[in-house]
This record gives C-alpha cells, structure tokens and sequence, in this order.
C-alpha cells in the first residue's frame, strides 16, 4: 500500500512540474525538466502543428494537463482561447471589453495566465481580475481599478499574477498606488493588501515587472519588483522582509528607469535587474535582511552596469544569463559575478525571456529566430532555428513539447 502511495505521488508531482502552468513555468524561473526536445525546427521540419490565431500578442501559453490556453485583444476585447494539445480550438470566452488601442506587442491582453489545475486566472490591461474553470465557466471577477484606485501608467498595465498556494498576487506600482495584494483564488476575495512604500519619482514609479514567488525548504518569499527597489514579503501577511536598494542610486538617479524585467527566484538566490544598462543584484535568501544596499546583508555581489531591460534573468545551473533586447547575452558566475562570455549572437529585437531545459539555453527573437546555446562557462553556439512569424512573447515547455507563440500561429514544436 505504502509503495502504491508513493509511485502515485511521485507520478502525480512529475505530471504538476511537466505542465507549464504560468509565466515562467512550474518553478517560475523559467527552467523545465524535460529531455527530449528537439535541437532542431523549422516551418517543414519538427513542427507537431500550428494553430493559426485571432490576433497578434505577447502573453505567454500556457499548458494544464491535455489543455492549453492562451490570451489575445480583438475586436475591444480581450479574449481567452482554450485548444487541446493536439491543436484543436475547445472553446473562446470574452474576457472584458477594451479600447482597442492595443498592437501585438503591447495589448491589453500581454499579462500571461496562470492556472492550479482546476481554474485559469486572466488579468487585463483595464484591470479585469477573472477565473474561469478548464471548461470555460466563469467562477468569480473583479476590477481591481475599482476595488483599488484608477491606473496611472505611462503605458499601461502589464504585469502578470503570481499564484501561490491559493493565493493570487498582484502588484500595482504606479504613479496613484503602490500596492501589493493578496487574494483567495478559490472566492476572488481580498485576503491581505500592504502599502509598498517608496522613494521613486517620475517614471520610476511605473512597473512593468511581474511579481514571483520563491520557496526554499518550508519558507516562502512574495517577491515584488518596481519604483527603485525588489522587496521580499511573507506570503502570508504581506509583511515586507527585506528589500534590494540602490538599484537605482540616488547619487546619479534617473528619473525614467521604470522596471520591465521581472526578477527571478532560483536554488536560494534571487537576482534583481534594473533597467537601461543599469544594475543588477543577487542576492541570497536565506541570509536577506532589512534594507540590502550595495555589500549589504545576504548580497553575494553587484554589478553596476548591464543589466536586461526587457527580458527577464534566467539562472541555470549556477549561471546567470543576461540577454539584451539587441541579441546579446551575458554570462556571469551567479555566486561571484565573475564575468565568463558576452556575445552577441543574434542581432535583433529581444521581448520574450530566455528558458532552459536539459543543459541548454533558449532566447527567442522577434523576427521568428530561436538561438540554442549549450549551458555552460564557455560560449558554445548549438543553432539557430527559424520559424516564418513575429515573436515577442516568452516559450512555455510541457511534456517534451516546445509551445511558441507567434503573431499569426501557436507553434507545438517536438520531435516526430
């Protein structure tokens, strides 16, 4: 009986980590555990099908059990599809009505899903909150301009929930709040909401980032990022534990570094970017305290420049990569900062954040070219794959399956 038990916990906790169920996959670092993908693709070569879309976007896919689920903005609405994962169309939901000012990078539908298997949470731009069930149920909704004040973005609200053990998460950094809120993922209700209090001005105030959440052993840390600082807070409470300063420095302070890259939890660090070839941090959870300013209380080290400013950091087996929106990546030792290569491997516009899986390092590229480089302390090209579409929004992995989501198609890459 005991070893019934444990095949079918195992089995089923293998199942949860190969779906992709937000942003950032099943860790949120953008890291997957499957094997068997292919090195190669192209439009006639390990493409499983393509699903041809409504609308051009950027949210990510993403993937619950045989299902998949995607956001877009069409006719003043944002929209939320469901296909199988043999690419058939299941079902479509209006979301909520819009302006309809939106394009393919930035809509109103760029935050990404996020699913815990039995619901799928949408956020807009207009700040419709909305659950619905895999089968397209609505279960609850709210707006959070009305319960928590109007926006006042420079371009708009984008960022991504974070959900965390039947809680969802929002952060609303701008200019006329700067909130984090918890809510009960089962009800939609409010379950704790904290002032997250900050010294930025202008522009910085506007956050672009997303929040995360990391746990390490039996604690766990709400991590959010804009105006001048990542702050960690308990889950639970709210409560701030301690926070990453000087991300922008006062002695030479710019007054338009809003924050777009989102930063990243992984294996205890957490790495905090910036933004405009500015700085970035790493920092070590089990040793943060209070106000972390250069050198301070659990930072490993800092740089002062070269930070990403769109996409996020990923960290791979105790590497950090940094990819420019220009095409290149720079790669630093995540325990010491020690710099090991930075090239620049493909010349253009980089939205979409990089994701590994079995040792390799995969950046997307707007005009449809993924770049595989092996994991690893040396420079080590592996290909370029090519696919006839515009992408800006990040890869979702499941099931030894690569999900590309394109302007015109949603790509199922795999090996034939």
């Amino acid at each position: 009986m005991k070893l019934l038990a444990f095949f079918l916990l195992t089995g089923f906790s293998v199942s949860l980590h190969a779906e992709w169920r937000t942003w950032r996959g099943p860790s949120k670092d953008g890291i997957s555990t499957a094997k068997n993908l292919p090195d190669v693709w192209n439009e006639k070569e390990n493409v499983l099908w393509k699903f041809a879309l409504p609308a051009a976007g950027s949210s990510t896919p993403i993937v619950v059990g045989d299902k998949v689920f995607l956001t877009f903005e069409k006719d003043k609405e944002v929209q939320l599809l469901c296909l199988s994962t043999d690419g058939k169309e299941l079902w479509v939901r209006k979301v909520c009505e819009t302006n309809g000012k939106g394009n393919g990078e930035r809509t109103n539908a760029s935050a990404t899903p996020s699913s815990d298997g039995e619901k799928v949470f949408v956020t807009t731009g207009t700040g419709e909150v909305v659950a619905f069930d895999v089968s397209g149920n609505e279960k609850w909704r709210f707006n959070s301009q009305d319960r928590y004040g109007k926006f006042r973005f420079g371009f708009g609200f984008h960022s991504t929930t974070v959900l965390h053990e039947g809680r969802l998460f929002l952060q609303l950094i701008h200019s006329a709040a700067q909130l984090v809120v918890s809510v009960d993922s089962t009800t939609g209700k409010e379950v704790w909401k904290v002032e997250r209090k900050s010294d930025g001005v202008a522009e910085c105030e506007h956050s672009y980032a997303s929040p995360t959440v990391h746990r390490q052993g039996d604690l766990s840390v709400l991590i959010t990022h804009g105006n001048d600082y990542c702050i960690g807070h308990d889950p639970a409470t709210g409560k701030e534990l301690w926070r990453i300063a000087d991300l922008n420095p006062k002695d030479r302070y710019n007054r338009t570094l809003r924050f777009v890259a989102s930063p990243v939890a992984s294996n205890g660090f957490v790495v905090a970017p910036s933004a405009k070839n500015r700085g970035v941090s790493v920092v070590r959870l089990a040793e943060a305290k209070g106000r972390i300013g250069k050198g301070g209380v659990g930072e490993l080290w800092r740089m002062d420049r070269g930070t990403t400013d769109v996409t996020s950091p990923l960290l791979y087996e105790d590497i950090l990569y940094l990819c420019k929106e220009n095409g290149t990546v720079l790669s630093l030792d995540a325990k010491t900062g020690e710099q090991l290569y930075q090239e620049r491997f493909h010349g253009q516009t980089y939205r979409g954040s990089p994701v590994a899986f079995n040792g390799r390092i995969l950046f997307t590229a707007r005009d449809g070219t993924f770049t595989l480089l092996k994991a690893g302390k040396s420079y080590n090209l592996l290909g370029k794959n090519k696919l006839d579409d515009e992408f800006t929004a990040s890869p979702a992995i499941s099931r030894d399956r690569l999900y590309l989501r394109g302007y015109k198609f949603l790509y199922a890459i795999g090996k034939k």
